[in-house]
């Protein structure tokens, strides 16, 4: 079973700030369909500043994502910059600490995760949010670790879920948030929330793979 170094996961962050700005357009187009059509410009906002915040105070993978989550909480409104917030400071304070992250220390981190926004959060699957994607990623990342113990392959399929879940949200009708309010015609677009929270499990996967 295979590790990288806290401090080299730096890169991680930076990759999924040049994500969340190169795919800000995508998201909010998606979100307009259905919703305010703002989840891209606020990503964007919120990741955008985080980096800025890193170029002035640099550190390890954990400091990474306790900073993105503590922007995010502060400077962006409504309530995905609660729940990514939470999201990033969780698997932050899960690092913090830990020179080397393997698979085990990073399952841990995931279900941190998971009962974070159980707690935060009513939406369950089948509710049209990022938790079609967050959750079905975290179930396949938890069976492939036990089936292989091989982080590699782990990875692979918490991104595979993570897509495949985002998928599903197109035939949803959603349930919780503001979409949910149009009943049916919330049918026939991919949430936006899905399709960033599995963009961003997907940029984590592949640059985690790329230090082991």
């Amino acid at each position: 079973m295979s590790s990288f170094k806290n401090q080299e996961g730096a890169v991680i962050v930076d990759r999924m700030i040049a994500a969340i700005r190169e795919n800000k357009q995508y998201l909010s187009d998606i979100d307009g369909a259905i919703g305010d059509g703002d989840h891209g410009i606020n990503m964007n906002k919120g990741f955008t500043l985080a980096g800025e915040a890193l170029e002035k105070d640099p550190g390890d993978f954990s400091h990474g994502l306790d900073t993105l989550g503590r922007v995010l909480i502060m400077k962006i409104g409504g309530a995905m910059g609660p729940l990514y917030g939470k999201i990033f400071k969780t698997l932050a304070s899960t690092f913090a600490g830990h020179s080397e992250i393997d698979a085990k220390l990073f399952r841990e981190a995931l279900d941190q995760v998971r009962q974070t926004m159980e707690g935060m959060s009513p939406a369950r699957e089948g509710d049209k949010t990022l938790v079609d994607a967050l959750y079905p990623a975290i179930d396949a990342y938890n069976r492939s670790l036990e089936e292989s113990s091989d982080f590699r392959n782990a990875l692979e399929a918490m991104k595979s879920a993570a897509e495949a879940g985002r998928d599903k949200t197109k035939g949803m009708v959603a349930r919780v948030g503001r979409s949910s309010r149009l009943g049916e015609r919330s049918r026939g677009v991919v949430d936006a929330g899905a399709a960033s929270c599995a963009l961003l499990l997907g940029v984590m996967a592949d640059s985690i793979s790329e230090l082991l």
